[in-house]
């Protein structure tokens, strides 16, 4: 996760971003993520709301989470795919996305700055 990631996602739940650090996020060598719930490991922001799993941090959620599921583990193989999709309810839903369109989102880089402007116009 980066600065502008954490910068962000402090402002959306209106804590600092040291906040953020101490109570959600964690380092992994040499990355920050979002810690996860000890029992399930879903993500500490995914929780129940109108009888289904959403983010609470969707519009700012960081990078790690905007190329879910098309994460390299659950890509690798079809049984892979099949094994994540028993565990998260979105998948095999919705459309069909192509390989391009996932190299798209894999390789999206600094979404952070059309989201900057979004969410300051969107305040005004």
């Amino acid at each position: 996760m980066t600065k502008p990631e954490i910068k962000l996602i402090a402002d959306f739940l209106k804590i600092s971003p040291e906040q953020l650090r101490q109570k959600y996020l964690k380092r992994v060598g040499l990355r920050t993520t979002i810690i996860e719930q000890p029992g399930t490991k879903d993500c500490v922001f995914l929780r129940e709301a109108d009888g289904q799993k959403r983010c609470m941090i969707y519009p700012v959620r960081p990078s790690q989470c905007r190329i879910w599921p098309f994460w390299p583990n659950n890509l690798k193989n079809p049984n892979a795919w099949n094994k994540t999709a028993q565990k998260c309810s979105g998948i095999n839903r919705g459309r069909f996305y192509s390989f391009e369109e996932i190299e798209k989102i894999k390789k999206a880089k600094k979404w952070w700055q059309n989201a900057e402007r979004t969410l300051s116009s969107s305040k005004e």
